[in-house]
């Protein structure tokens, strides 16, 4: 993969290595002024600073990250769910494993003290009196890089009362769901909650809690430090900001490009030098493997989660995955499925049942060994379990995202699997 193009004003000052900055080195590029102009502020104006930028989370569902603050409680005013008094939680979720999804590991490693300032600003204006860095265990690089950085400011007094801490994940990709999460912290099973309550009711250790993703968090100091009108002049779209978009898969380049909100997939495939394979382009997915499959007929779409979400598909992390046309689509939504059906937590039938039942049937059909019920089952699965509300969580709708819309849009290649098996890419 290739050296980021990180130029804008949310990853410019990261290094083309992805050292991270001394303490030292970030305070002499402007590091933590945006911490002493929002410590100068009242909490509720950060949030509607926040909401004036209109800053969707980058975790996937792209809530809107003001609409989310406002539910923790003021203090005094938290339902003593647990015994007694106690803090309450901000947890930064790095626990990245989706396919095709890499953008948050550049803060982690290259931009912790970025991280950190978020943390900060979005602790004061949610009253939080804790904030945990949850880092993919993998990221023994990040984890190092945030722990150093966590320690160096603390020694500086920028921390104030903020307690801060990095906690290792063991890495599921159901941890996505943040309910999930906040089980696994505490030591249980990572199976989601049924809700209500809302972690902002009753969280971490039945505290108050707000999950955010890590480039959402990162966005808050450039939020402080512009303000809310420059923040929002960035995007192309009502959706406020730069993106971190990942391109991965068949391009010559993979690599993460940082670009305002709505930029399209064709502007961003060519900077990473056009489709590879045999040049042209059969799909894409846009936010990563729980995405529809989008064609070449959507290259000039602005890539943002309203305008993806009106197609069918979903903008989620916001990391393409590109096809051509000697890549087997079905091949990679089989791939996708053993993914999933690992990584659920195994709580209801659909997820636990389902997924590798559909799993085993894409694959039988990339050997050429599927029979015609097996289409009729990937149909009834698709509509049926994939809707929301249909699991206990997203999981199962986000994992059948990528077969409803290879149903849809390569029903002849399906047809063809079935009787002859996969030979795209075999008589090139």
């Amino acid at each position: 993969m290739s050296a980021p193009a990180l130029t804008g004003p949310l990853t410019g000052r990261s290094r083309p290595d992805r050292r991270p900055h001394s303490l030292a080195e970030w305070q002499a590029l402007g590091g933590y002024q945006a911490v002493t102009t929002a410590l100068a502020m009242r909490p509720a104006d950060i949030i509607d600073m926040v909401d004036a930028a209109a800053l969707n989370g980058r975790g996937g569902a792209g809530f809107p990250v003001a609409r989310k603050w406002r539910f923790m409680p003021a203090p005094g005013t938290a339902p003593k769910t647990a015994p007694g008094d106690g803090p309450s939680y901000l947890i930064v979720n790095g626990d990245e494993m989706e396919p095709g999804a890499f953008k948050d590991r550049l803060f982690i490693e290259a931009l912790p003290h970025q991280l950190i300032e978020g943390a900060i600003i979005a602790a004061h204006a949610m009253h939080v009196s804790e904030a945990i860095i949850l880092v993919r265990d993998n990221y023994r690089a990040g984890i190092a890089a945030m722990e150093s950085a966590i320690a160096e400011a603390g020694a500086a007094g920028l921390l104030g009362g903020l307690r801060m801490r990095v906690h290792a994940s063991a890495g599921r990709y159901i941890v996505g769901e943040e309910t999930a999460l906040i089980e696994a912290l505490e030591g249980k099973r990572a199976v989601p909650r049924k809700r209500p309550p809302f972690p902002a009711q009753s969280g971490l250790w039945g505290r108050p809690t707000t999950v955010n993703n890590v480039e959402t968090i990162a966005c808050v100091p450039i939020i402080v430090s512009g303000g809310a009108a420059a923040f929002r002049a960035l995007s192309r779209t009502a959706e406020g900001g730069t993106k971190l978009y990942g391109v991965s898969g068949r391009v010559h380049r993979p690599q993460l490009i940082e670009a305002p909100m709505g930029t399209t997939a064709r502007e961003l495939i060519d900077r990473c030098g056009g489709v590879s394979g045999n040049g042209m382009l059969r799909c894409f997915q846009p936010g990563g493997g729980a995405s529809g499959f989008l064609g070449p007929e959507h290259l000039d779409l602005p890539l943002d989660f309203g305008s993806v979400a009106a197609t069918g598909s979903m903008f989620g992390t916001g990391t393409m995955i590109v096809l051509d046309e000697t890549a087997c689509p079905i091949g990679v939504v089989a791939r996708h499925l053993r993914f999933y059906a690992r990584e659920s937590c195994g709580w209801c039938t659909p997820c636990r049942e389902g997924l590798p039942w559909t799993a085993r049937i894409l694959d039988a059909l990339e050997a050429g060994t599927a029979r015609a019920s097996d289409l009729d089952v990937l149909r009834m699965t698709a509509a049926e379990a994939g809707p929301r509300g249909r699991s206990f969580c997203d999981l199962m709708g986000g994992a059948m995202q990528p077969l409803a819309s290879a149903l849809t849009r390569f029903a002849d290649l399906f047809d063809d699997h079935l009787a002859h098996g996969c030979t795209i890419g075999k008589q090139q």
